[in-house]
């Protein structure tokens, strides 16, 4: 019976406006950070499929593919993060009616966004790659794999928004276990659909869009089972548009800065794709360990959305701030631990995604120079949580927006010119791993003077 008991906390929403500030965000914390080595243990897996069973370039059109398809979600992202904001305000408010509503008009938004989607973009896809100079060796297996993910969004996007609502309850163990569910079905159906029926880079897309689907069905279950905080029926599905309007405020500029943050990729990746197909391959193999390095940062930053949200709702500001400080700490100390890790064992985990040891030299040289970057991050993306969860989304997408717009994109494409040679005619490599880290760090910069002058303590929901 106290296992039960205890498992019965753990699946529960948390309420964060009471205890030991510091224990509220480790506990949340721990629980998605594992749901993000799992969903990081997904994209390796992908890649560790399609590198060994297809080759290369096939790793090369996986990589090439992931900014068009962040793009693709940046609707479904601001939608989330406005409904993780409103959520846990609304939560920490004891506001039963608010909190039903935020829950069920999301729900229906995100349906009727889903068809737009589909309807508007599925001509367009193969026409963005040829304008990214996408190489020809590649372009049938990204298009292949963009067609899938589009018609499958559904479930792509319902996980996000409905996880996201978890959270922002304070649960983020639900939201884990229906994670580690979708992991091993992506597995188990990634090597099924490319090793086995061999169908490409297509049968990864399609192994993550089942996966997805059913993982956003057990989010979906779970939240009709908590009638004890909130009410869920046809009635609350009915859109209203005071709450669209206020999902749409607080999410909008989250969406935007994907948005930014994506159309930054692309515009890079076009650079990128200049290189050639092995350097295309490096920055897949990069960004897979990277999503390791960088998954304490994102864990922080959404448990301290989620701990501002609650605690703003329940007017405890002071609570706030204690919470900010000790939670950033624990980000930069977890997010210096793991990058050193990686320094001393990267090229070994490169080799994972290929045998061909002058991609794994090269991918573990490009890594090197993001290094110091990943601390810089966990500050930025704590400090940004706890504004997001006040409701103060706008700051952060400014800086977002000077970062990688106005600093990434011009030093990238600056270096590449000013180091071209005839034996370099697109300059050094090296220009997309520099610029992207002086991006990070002015952003940590930004992030911690716009905190410090504490307008985000002005935005709670009314």
């Amino acid at each position: 019976m106290a296992k039960r008991t205890a498992f019965s906390r753990l699946n529960a929403p948390t309420d964060m406006t009471v205890g030991t500030p510091w224990k509220s965000i480790l506990s949340f914390t721990i629980p998605m950070l594992i749901g993000n080595i799992a969903q990081q243990l997904y994209n390796t897996v992908d890649s560790i499929v399609v590198g060994k069973y297809i080759g290369d370039n096939a790793l090369a059109a996986v990589g090439s593919s992931g900014p068009i398809l962040n793009m693709l979600l940046v609707l479904f992202i601001g939608i989330s993060a406005g409904a993780s904001i409103m959520v846990s305000q609304y939560f920490g408010a004891k506001n039963r009616e608010a909190l039903s509503y935020t829950i069920g008009n999301c729900i229906t938004v995100t349906a009727i966004c889903c068809v737009a989607l589909i309807v508007l973009m599925a001509p367009f896809i193969r026409p963005i790659l040829v304008a990214l100079n996408t190489p020809a060796s590649i372009i049938d297996g990204c298009a292949s794999y963009l067609m899938i993910c589009l018609v499958g969004m559904a479930g792509l996007a319902y996980y996000n928004i409905l996880s996201g609502m978890l959270r922002g309850l304070g649960d983020s163990f639900s939201a884990l276990v229906y994670l580690l569910v979708a992991t091993v079905i992506n597995i188990v159906l990634d090597i099924f659909f490319v090793a086995v029926v061999q169908m490409g880079v297509g049968g990864v897309a399609l192994a993550t869009v089942i996966a997805q689907i059913i993982s956003s069905i057990l989010c979906l279950i779970k939240l009709a089972r908590m009638r004890e905080y909130f009410d869920f029926g046809m009635k609350y599905l009915k859109p209203v548009s005071t709450y669209i309007k206020t999902v749409i405020r607080l999410g909008l500029p989250s969406g935007l800065t994907q948005m930014i943050f994506s159309s930054a990729m692309i515009i890079v990746q076009s650079l990128t794709n200049s290189f050639g197909e092995q350097f295309i391959a490096a920055n897949v193999v990069i960004m897979r360990v990277d999503g390791f390095a960088m998954m304490p940062n994102f864990s922080f930053g959404t448990a301290l959305t989620t701990y501002a949200g609650q605690n703003v709702g329940a007017g405890l500001y002071d609570r706030v701030t204690k919470g900010a400080k000790q939670g950033t700490l624990m980000a930069v100390v977890t997010s210096t631990t793991i990058t050193g890790i990686i320094l001393l064992f990267g090229k070994g985990l490169m080799g994972i995604f290929t045998e061909t040891q002058a991609l794994v030299d090269l991918s573990y040289r490009l890594m090197m120079i993001l290094a110091a970057g990943y601390i810089a991050v966990a500050v930025t993306q704590s400090l940004s949580g706890i504004m997001r969860g006040a409701g103060d989304t706008m700051t952060p997408m400014w800086i977002s927006l000077i970062t990688t717009v106005a600093i990434r994109v011009p030093i990238a494409y600056g270096i590449s010119f000013l180091t071209r040679t005839p034996e370099l005619p697109y300059g050094r490599q090296e220009c997309i791993q520099i610029s992207l880290l002086l991006s990070w760090l002015i952003g940590a910069v930004l992030t911690a003077i716009f905190y410090a002058r504490g307008k985000w303590k002005t935005k709670a929901l009314k």
